[in-house]
């Protein structure tokens, strides 16, 4: 009996060491796994990649990062692993790590764009200038067109080449499909041809598109402004009606003034709220500032002129209550006059030869007008208007020095718009103090405004439009003494000059 006890003992013990063994077996297994967590995201920007595929070899489990590019693989056996990022559209990448026990290792993919399957944007087409076309100015405005399969932003390169000279001008970088370009060369024949790049493929050339440009103009006496695209443009033209662009369609110029002397056109230029004067040839080449701390202002803009007197190289123009003149060079400004009342000078015209000075003053609305002529002195020599209610616009002293012309809205019709419901023209006879409607013949629901002496004083030029307000203005001439002798010059036209 003491025997097969022993063996049972014996057995028993073996059968306790099996089983503690085993028990410690699986507490050990379950330490031997760890996780591995980590982000994708864009090279270059760090933006976060969502939705990218995360699995490893050898094979674990497979995942997906979250919408900030995040991912977590639990439960993963102790070793080496080799984890994959996969997206479309980039390079699939590949990672090593060592998960240890009972710990987490991160892993950060910086995942690049994927080219090998990207197509080349479509030939850049050519839209204007239109091909073989006549520019009748020295500023050209090129647009064309370009897509790409896939969407991917474009830039583009523009070269443009003449047949005057061998410059070859490269407009590089650009992202727009438009650019504006001046001066070109009168007479010449231009070249042009844009690239396409999207920074992946090589660039893609359009056709070569041709243009020509006017030649200089010979005898355009005639200078008015044309509205395009918001922006006031002045144009030159000649008595056949051809027409020249001499300032950018991009920038707001008017007030033209020809100085037949210097062969030079003053004129003003906005530059946001502020207003300059500059000058330029006749061709709309060299163009050049003029003022600067001190610059022409007014209750309107659009209402205030300037004047440069014939054979003289100074220019005068109006700010607020005060006249001054400038050289053409930009030097020698001065204080000319001052309303002693403080109203605001609007308008002027000046002969120098015959020491005269006409004004037309005005309130901050524009109204309570005075037209008037003063010597250098300041000293009034006629009073033509006085203190009127209603608009009035256009002011010029006749070549013998003995007549003023001038609009004036009769209707007295006064509105924060300025509006005009009947504005005339009038002739004011300085010799005799006498004044003279020579607006008889105007179309009833018109105004006639801007009026200009003609150089041989025989003819009016002035704008006639709609008393709406918002219609179509356009340049006309009448003969002074004329039996109904008016007739449209320019259409869509405005601020006429004849020299």
């Amino acid at each position: 009996m003491k025997t097969g006890k022993n063996i049972i003992y014996a057995w028993f013990g073996v059968f306790l060491t099996v089983l503690l063994f085993s028990c410690n077996e699986d507490r050990i297994g379950e330490n031997d796994y760890g996780t591995i967590k980590g982000k994708v995201v864009i090279t270059g920007n760090n933006t976060p990649l969502p939705n990218t595929r995360i699995s490893t070899q050898p094979i674990t489990s497979t995942v997906f990062t979250d919408s900030s590019g995040n991912f977590r693989i639990e439960n993963v056996p102790v070793g080496d692993y080799s984890v994959e990022a996969r997206i479309d559209g980039y390079i699939t990448d590949f990672e090593p790590t060592s998960v240890v026990a009972n710990a987490a290792v991160n892993v950060v993919f910086e995942l690049e764009v994927s080219t090998a399957n990207n197509r080349p944007p479509a030939a850049p087409q050519l839209i204007a200038p239109a091909e073989n076309e006549l520019l009748q100015t020295i500023e050209a405005v090129f647009q064309w067109s370009a897509t790409d399969p896939e969407d991917d932003p474009l830039t583009f390169t523009l070269e443009l080449r003449n047949d005057q000279n061998d410059d070859v001008m490269l407009f590089e970088e650009l992202t727009d499909t438009t650019l504006t370009y001046s001066p070109l060369i009168l007479g010449a024949q231009y070249f042009w041809q844009v690239s396409a790049d999207d920074g992946i493929n090589d660039p893609i050339l359009s056709p070569v598109g041709t243009f020509d440009v006017i030649s200089a103009p010979v005898d355009n006496r005639f200078l008015f402004v044309r509205n395009i695209d918001g922006n006031n443009v002045i144009f030159s033209a000649d008595e056949d009606g051809a027409e020249f662009q001499l300032t950018s369609q991009n920038l707001n110029s008017f007030r033209p003034r020809r100085n037949v002397a210097a062969n030079k056109i003053a004129f003003l230029q906005t530059d946001g709220a502020d207003v300059d004067i500059y000058t330029m040839n006749r061709d709309g080449t060299d163009k050049t500032k003029v003022t600067s701390s001190v610059k022409p202002a007014g209750f309107n803009l659009n209402e205030i002129n300037i004047s440069w007197p014939p054979n003289s190289d100074r220019i005068y123009f109006p700010q607020l209550d005060k006249l001054y003149r400038i050289n053409s060079n930009g030097q020698g400004l001065e204080l000319i006059y001052q309303t002693p009342d403080g109203s605001l000078i609007s308008e002027i015209d000046v002969s120098e030869t015959a020491d005269i000075i006409a004004v037309k003053t005005n309130n901050l609305s524009g109204y309570d007008v005075d037209i008037f002529t003063i010597d250098f002195d300041g000293n009034v020599l006629n009073s033509i208007i006085s203190d009127m209610s209603g608009a009035a616009s256009g002011i010029s002293i006749s070549v013998t020095n003995m007549q003023v012309i001038y609009s004036y809205d009769v209707s007295e019709f006064q509105s924060q718009s300025y509006r005009r419901l009947d504005s005339r023209i009038f002739l004011y006879d300085m010799v005799a103090d006498t004044i003279t409607d020579i607006s008889e013949n105007k179309a009833s629901g018109t105004n006639d405004l801007e009026p200009l002496f003609s150089p041989n004083e025989a003819f009016v030029i002035f704008t006639n439009t709609s008393n709406d307000g918002i219609s179509q203005k356009n340049v006309w001439s009448l003969q002074i003494g004329g039996d109904d002798d008016r007739g449209e010059l320019y259409s869509n036209a405005f601020m006429p000059d004849w020299e």
